[in-house]
């Protein structure tokens, strides 16, 4: 009797396939290599609902935002993916889907600006309070949680701007111990660098707008949730009922943008971290700089656990001025090439007095961020030249 063919088990594709492939295959019809843009509303229908490939209204599902979501949820290795039309509606969105007038969140203090304000003016009047922790530290997050209150555990790392690392693994036993969920805001890192899922992550939040798009012409969000469920109901079907339910998707011609720039997102965030690794060490060496945040140096208090949880250490650099403020706001009104801008992730470089700009909504309170700090969105230009603009901007401001 002949032995029965061994079927070996298919390879799994690496990252960089996986971003070009997945979600984005030929068209049937005319072979096009770029799958179309589906700029519609409606779709036909056979027969009284009797729906072609699925598709109703592109409120529900569109086939280039299903191409998007599809890429996304297999670069950051989850069971469902949910694009919005922007990061703030893909986290507004999940919010909506897993919490409850009375439910608690514990939340990064060190985070996006527009999260805080999400949570305590929206998500505030709605009869949900939250508990700002010290995201490196495990004991103060797990003594946050109240017992049967707290809902949702949030943390964003690498931390915008002041770059902290968070131990996820820690997070997400705190969070499921006390029967709550973990979401990590991956937008810093992208999935290339880092995958919470993973980690033991519920559910994972983008701004698309920032290094999945890429190339600052995209305005975009997207969850990605684990195959998991809360209150008895699987997150891709509460927060797929949230968007559906709320409608704020991302669009089509968006989606495609957003899907152009995953399929380059290795290559770029190569060269972004490989100019920030350079710019933060010689950043060092200058006078007018009192301190340096990078992840990747390796004084960094997060350094270590970096390097275990990541595959680098990202292309945001931030920096504290030895003059104060009036330094701070200076050297950020003085460079050429580092455009004066909100957001980051692009391939040009940006440069952002985040106290009066990205985090202006929690001015005042104790989540303030320093207002000597400049963050620094390191682009994929030459280093070379980069370095010369920061070293021109440095001197010109030290001259006012």
């Amino acid at each position: 009797m002949a032995a029965p063919d061994v079927v070996a088990p298919p390879r799994a594709r690496g990252f960089t396939t996986t971003a070009v492939h997945a979600g984005q295959e030929p068209d049937p019809l005319t072979g096009a290599v770029v799958p179309p843009i589906y700029q519609t509303s409606t779709f036909v229908q056979d027969g009284v609902n009797v729906l072609r490939a699925g598709h109703e209204y592109s409120r529900g599902s569109n086939p280039t935002r299903t191409g998007l979501e599809t890429q996304l949820a297999a670069l950051e290795g989850g069971h469902r993916a949910f694009a919005f039309a922007s990061g703030l509606a893909a986290e507004d969105a999940l919010l909506r889907a897993v919490l409850r007038p009375g439910d608690h969140i514990v939340l990064g203090a060190d985070g996006y600006g527009g999260t805080n304000r999400l949570v305590n003016t929206v998500f505030g009047a709605w009869g949900v309070e939250n508990t700002p922790v010290d995201i490196t530290d495990p004991a103060a997050i797990a003594a946050a949680v109240r017992p049967g209150v707290t809902a949702v555990l949030w943390v964003e790392t690498p931390s915008n701007p002041l770059l902290n690392i968070a131990d996820l693994t820690a997070w997400a036993e705190i969070a499921h111990a006390a029967g709550a969920l973990l979401v990590v805001d991956n937008t810093f890192a992208s999935p290339y660098l880092q995958r919470p899922l993973a980690l033991g992550a519920d559910a994972v939040v983008h701004s698309t707008t920032k290094y999945i798009g890429g190339h600052s012409d995209v305005l975009g969000g997207a969850v990605v949730v684990a195959d998991r469920g809360h209150r008895g109901v699987p997150l891709e079907e509460s927060v797929g009922h949230q968007q559906f339910a709320a409608g704020a998707v991302a669009g089509p011609q968006d989606s495609y943008l957003a899907a152009r720039g995953l399929k380059t997102l290795s290559l770029r965030m190569d060269r972004h971290q490989a100019n920030a690794a350079r710019l933060a060490e010689w950043l060092q060496g200058r006078p007018e700089i009192a301190r340096v945040l990078y992840p990747g140096l390796p004084d960094h208090p997060g350094h270590a656990l970096a390097a275990r949880q990541m595959d680098g250490f990202g292309g945001v650099v931030s920096v504290r001025l030895a003059g104060g403020e009036p330094a701070a706001r200076a050297f950020a009104e003085a460079t050429e090439l580092f455009a004066l801008s909100v957001s980051l992730g692009g391939v040009e470089s940006l440069i952002c007095h985040s106290c009066e700009m990205t985090h202006a909504s929690v001015r005042g309170t104790p989540l303030a961020v320093p207002r000597d700090l400049v963050r620094l969105s390191v682009g994929i230009e030459d280093v070379a030249d980069l370095e010369a603009d920061l070293a021109a901007a440095l001197e010109r401001a030290a001259r006012r």
